[in-house]
């Protein structure tokens, strides 16, 4: 296809709605995932923190 104008190539022929809808419905879907893929690693993270809190662990490196 070729448009003769970017009005013409914003329409896609009629289609716009749907092409646009769907690019805008998958980047909300990357978005959120990644939203949820962070908080995922920040509950883990004070998971493990506390875990090792609870067993006396610290951070510094051992010594021998």
């Amino acid at each position: 296809m070729s448009w003769g104008s970017p009005q013409a190539f914003f329409a896609m022929g009629g289609y716009a709605l749907y092409v646009w809808g769907s690019y805008a419905v998958a980047a909300a879907c990357i978005l959120v995932e990644l939203w949820l893929l962070r908080r995922r690693r920040r509950t883990l993270a004070r998971a493990l923190s506390r875990r090792n809190e609870d067993r006396g662990l610290d951070h510094a490196p051992r010594q021998t």
